[in-house]
């Protein structure tokens, strides 16, 4: 059987730090006040003329250095935003043209927060169906652009930054035990578009809008799919939960994310968390915080990899891999 072999991660942060006291010289919060709701102490934010490409571009750049592979080699780029550089073409192309890639194909996949699981999805199903060996994998953002500076409850949340993988067409015998991507669990629900969105588009209103949010809401059900695509995922490989070595979860919340592992009963050492310094970067809130627990040596050959991320849409979606 072919399985799609994670063999580079990568990631990118911009150089400008904003910490919490400095946002409470804009708004009427303060670092205790964003700390206890959300367990956010700063977040990145990408400097004037640097955009979502850019950002991918370095994240990419690292990933494949990881992998010790050349450009030459890749077949495909699958690249999650919700901040694009441009209304088109994809930004997945401006990376491809940065990294110098003159085959193949690139696009863009819109899943926001879930946008790196949807990604992962597409382009594991791309290696194991043979259309391609290897690819690359973005999730990065530049928030930053699309947050109304004066909301409390949306500004304070948020983040910029990049993260990516680099998956490479391998063989395995068709159990658990396999190395690489295992399953990809993807789901949507269009009747919650007005609990998170962001209120623009070409279509509308000619401009990209600013994030809008009921966060109560989406944190009961963000805990409610999180939990039962986590269950989906692990009863089709026929694990239980006790069986996953490290959950990389969407870091939107540190109060999600909490509940999350209580419900499969993970203790807080073998869940991996980048809240506190990244914000909710969206789409590259995995790949981010996949791409420290590697790079650090948390995460080793053969542990199992918990993924999962839920986003407006509503969108949320798990992948579970041996690394």
């Amino acid at each position: 059987m072919r399985r799609s072999q994670i063999v580079g991660c990568g990631s990118y942060l911009p150089e400008r730090i904003v910490t919490n006291d400095e946002l409470a010289k804009r708004v009427d919060t303060s670092d205790e006040w964003i700390a206890e709701r959300t367990g956010i102490r700063q977040r990145h934010v990408a400097a004037e003329g640097e955009f979502t490409s850019h950002l991918a571009t370095r994240a990419a750049e690292r990933a494949l250095a990881a992998a010790n592979l050349p450009i030459s080699d890749l077949d495909l780029i699958v690249l999650a935003t919700a901040t694009p550089d441009e209304t088109f073409p994809a930004t997945a192309t401006r990376v491809q043209q940065a990294l110098g890639m003159t085959r193949g194909a690139a696009f863009d996949v819109g899943a926001v927060c879930s946008g790196f699981i949807y990604a992962m999805a597409v382009a594991d199903n791309f290696l194991k169906c043979g259309q391609a060996k290897t690819a690359l994998v973005i999730g990065a953002e530049t928030f930053s652009r699309i947050l109304d500076w004066t909301d409390r409850s949306t500004c304070v949340l948020f983040g910029d930054g990049a993260g990516a993988v680099v998956l490479r067409a391998g063989e395995g015998v068709g159990d658990s035990t396999d190395r690489g991507i295992l399953t990809t669990k993807i789901h949507s629900d269009g009747r919650h578009h007005d609990l998170l969105f962001a209120n623009g588009g070409p279509s509308t209103t000619q401009t990209a809008g600013v994030v809008k949010m009921e966060g109560r809401k989406v944190f009961k059900h963000a805990i409610e799919k999180l939990t039962e695509v986590v269950g989906e995922s692990l009863a089709e490989v026929g694990l239980p939960a006790s069986a996953i070595d490290w959950l990389v979860p969407h870091q939107a919340n540190r109060r999600i994310i909490d509940g999350a592992a209580q419900k499969l009963a993970l203790p807080p050492e073998r869940v991996v968390i980048t809240v506190d310094r990244h914000a909710n970067t969206s789409a590259a809130s995995v790949p981010l915080a996949l791409a420290e627990a590697v790079g650090d040596g948390r995460i080793r050959p053969g542990h199992l990899v918990l993924m999962e991320a839920m986003g407006s849409g509503f969108t949320w979606g798990a992948a579970l891999a041996r690394m």
